[in-house]
Parts: C-alpha cells; sequence; structure tokens
C-alpha cells in the first residue's frame, strides 16, 4: 500500500479547478493539467450563468421522451437528438430509460448537493477575493400553461424535502419579482436561495487562488494516456512531436465530455454523453437596453432557456439540448431561439451585439455525477454533472477530496500498525 502525495488533476473546467483548489486546500501537492492555453475555455466558459439548486430536476421523466419525440423534426428543437445511430448514444439513452424509476430519488439528491455546494462555494470566493458578478436575488422559474405549472408543482414537493424552499408566484407577482419581464405567463415559481453570475470569472479566479495555495497548473497537456497500478498512476501527455509520461501517486478525472474514454483505459465505465448546449451573450451598449435587461436570473421552462444578467452591460441566455457525439460547431438556426426569446420577452434589449457560444455538458445516463473512486488503486472521479455543473462543483470537490484525504490516512494506517505492534 502507497501513501498518496502527488496528485493530477486531468481537466481544467470548473469541477477540476474547484478539486485542485479543495485538495492545494488540504495540503497535497496538486498539479492540474488542462489541454488549453488557460482554464475555463469549455464548458465552463459561457454557460447560463446560473448557481440553481431550483433546477435540480433530473431529465428521467416520461414528458422528456415525449417531448423529444414531439420535437424530433425541429431544427430549432429546445431538444434536440439527431437519428444517426451510434453505440455510445443507444447505450446512453438505454441507461437513461432504465434510470426513470429513481426520478424522484434522484432529484432530491442533487438538491441536497446544490444546497451543500452554495457554502463552500460562497465561502471560497469570499476568503480568495472572486468577483464574478454575483447576483442574489434568486430565479425565476417561468410556465407558459397549466400542465406545466402543475408538473412544477410536484417538482417543488421534491425540491422542498431536500432543503430548497421555493413558492408559487402568479403572472403579476412575477413581474413584481422582475419588472422588465414582459409576454404571457401561466404562473411561476421563485426560488429566493438561488443565485446567478460569471462561471468564466469565477473559475479563473479560483485556479489563481489554487495556484497561490501550492497548487501547479499546466496548460497545453494534452492526457493521452493513463495506467494505473501498485506503485502510482501514469499520466502520458503529447506535447509538439513527442510524448512523456509522469507518475502520480492519484488521479482524479474531471476531464468532461472526455472523460468517458480516459475511464476506459483504466477499467472503468463512466458513460459520459457530451451534450451539447448554446448561448449568447448580449453586450447592452445602450441604457436603454441595460434598464429594459432582466436583473433577476429566469427559466423559461416551455422552451428549456436560461437568462442571467451579468454586471451591468451583459445579459447571458442559453438552453438548449443537442445529441450529436462530439460535434462543437455552433448553428445559426441553433441560435436564433435565444435572440428571439430577448425580442419576444424584453422587447427594448438590443440584440445587435451578441456573442454565440456552444460547450458539451457532460452528463450521465442518470444525471448523477460520478463523484468518488475508481477500481484501480489512486483512480478518482469528480465528472458527469450535466447542467449543474458550477451548481454542484464545489460540493462533489471536497467529497472527491475527502475521499483522497481518507484512502491516505488509511494507508497510513496499514503501514504504521506493524511497527506499533513491533
Amino acid at each position: 500500500m502507497y501513501i498518496m502525495k502527488t496528485i493530477a488533476i486531468i481537466g481544467g473546467g470548473v469541477t477540476g479547478v474547484t478539486t485542485a483548489y479543495a485538495l492545494a486546500k488540504r495540503g497535497f501537492a496538486v498539479t492540474l493539467l488542462e489541454r488549453h492555453r488557460y482554464a475555463a475555455m469549455e464548458t465552463s466558459y459561457a454557460n447560463g450563468g446560473q448557481l440553481s439548486a431550483s433546477n435540480a430536476e433530473v431529465w428521467n421523466h416520461r414528458s422528456t421522451i415525449s417531448k423529444a419525440l414531439h420535437w424530433m423534426l425541429r431544427r430549432d428543437a429546445p431538444l434536440l437528438v439527431h437519428l444517426h445511430p451510434t453505440w455510445h448514444k443507444l447505450s446512453w439513452f438505454s441507461e437513461f430509460i432504465g434510470a426513470m424509476p429513481q426520478y424522484h430519488d434522484n432529484t432530491i439528491a442533487l438538491a441536497r448537493m446544490a444546497v451543500g455546494a452554495r457554502q463552500h462555494l460562497f465561502q471560497w470566493a469570499d476568503e480568495e477575493g472572486i468577483q464574478f458578478d454575483l447576483k442574489q436575488q434568486g430565479i425565476l422559474h417561468l410556465h407558459r400553461d397549466r400542465e406545466e405549472f402543475e408538473h412544477a408543482v410536484a417538482v417543488t414537493r421534491l425540491l422542498e424535502r431536500a432543503g430548497v424552499p421555493r413558492r408559487a408566484v402568479t403572472p403579476e407577482e412575477m413581474r413584481t419579482i422582475e419588472p422588465a419581464l414582459q409576454g404571457d405567463y401561466y404562473g411561476g415559481h421563485y426560488t429566493e436561495s438561488d443565485s446567478s453570475g460569471d462561471i468564466h470569472k469565477f473559475t479563473t479566479g479560483l485556479a489563481d487562488a489554487a495556484q497561490r495555495h501550492g497548487a501547479q497548473l499546466r496548460y497545453n497537456q494534452q492526457v493521452v494516456q493513463l495506467n494505473a497500478g501498485s506503485a502510482g498512476v501514469d499520466v502520458t501527455i503529447m506535447q509538439g512531436d513527442g510524448a512523456t509520461t509522469s507518475r502520480y501517486d492519484a488521479v482524479v478525472i474531471c476531464a468532461g465530455a472526455a472523460s468517458r474514454d480516459l475511464a476506459a483505459q483504466v477499467g472503468d465505465n463512466v458513460n459520459v454523453y457530451p451534450v451539447k448546449g448554446y448561448s449568447v451573450t448580449l453586450q447592452l451598449d445602450d441604457v436603454a437596453s441595460q434598464q429594459a435587461a432582466p436583473q433577476v436570473s429566469l427559466v423559461d421552462d416551455t422552451v428549456k432557456l436560461v437568462c442571467s444578467r451579468l454586471g451591468t452591460d451583459r445579459l447571458r441566455v442559453a438552453g438548449t439540448a443537442e445529441f450529436h457525439g462530439h460535434n462543437r460547431d455552433i448553428r445559426a438556426d441553433r441560435i436564433a431561439p435565444l435572440t428571439d426569446w430577448v425580442q419576444q420577452n424584453f422587447p427594448d434589449v438590443s440584440t445587435r451585439n451578441i456573442t454565440p457560444w456552444a460547450g458539451l455538458r457532460p452528463m450521465m445516463p442518470d444525471l448523477m455525477p460520478r463523484v468518488g473512486p475508481g477500481k484501480a488503486p489512486g483512480v478518482f472521479y469528480n465528472t458527469g454533472h450535466g447542467h449543474l455543473g458550477w451548481t454542484l462543483s464545489a460540493a462533489t470537490a471536497e467529497t472527491v477530496a475527502s475521499a483522497i484525504a481518507a484512502s491516505m490516512d488509511s494507508a497510513q494506517t496499514q503501514i504504521a500498525s506493524p511497527l506499533q505492534l513491533a
């Protein structure tokens, strides 16, 4: 048995950075390996900006399948499944359907995880002085018809069991909460304890903090091979024309959509599927747009869009789910519904200056992240967070850091015991 000392974190998105920070704070020798030039350049770059326990409902529900079938032939559908079959996609959907009986339990578990993550995330940001356009003004869910509202009532009961208070609101109350909101709605639900902000600013700020606590951040590092054994984990990185291999006492795979292939190399099945989401960031260049844009973060449950105000002069609108493998193309017909939604609900906001983006959510079939040890010694996971990566990241980072610390303590005990007996 070996004592874990050196730890490699694979992936520099929000889960990798929070894991590196949690481990560095515990005194581990942490090396974060990120294939991009900077941290948070993929899925943690321009998401919907929500820290949303209220959005913890898992997707394993018959209504999701019904909507997917209804939208199948619409290129601008909120949920789009490309019809070309692959074994990965078929196996994922098979497991997705198999997880439907756990819908209630998993929704409650995710919501509890989200509540637990808040205290760590806000504490870290406060201690490290990270500014990330935080708005603690709650999240307002919008419902367009009675059926959708009644489904949300049932979800609210699950959230309450997890410690997430959410209240139903009338259309009049919705406009009191967010006066800029226009359009016709049946009703809504408001979660005052939720918040919003800029995930990229948070992640890069925490990466700097992890470095101050001793973590080594290595960029332009493409991990191509893992080999785990009793003496540690060998990590091979491709650089230029050659490859280099380094040994670590442990490795944490936080590689998002790439986690599945890396896990297979060390004997684990982590069935992450890359579910593509889109966003647009609107620059609120004029005073009229700044005044007409919402301050409260919103979720439109009908079209599965979210929006968050980022500081004075930016509005982020994000959503849609596209099952198209590792395709990262930004399609005009998928971006158009986002700007159309702004024009319909906030007509005085200019959509002249927008930045489109697409990212791959790493999603497990049951929507539950994979957190903890793998089969091989020294291999751990913190991946597969789906649409709640930022919301859950601080909690799962603490969980995996505690698991690694416990493994180290166990190893030390087993080595020390014979000496004590002597």
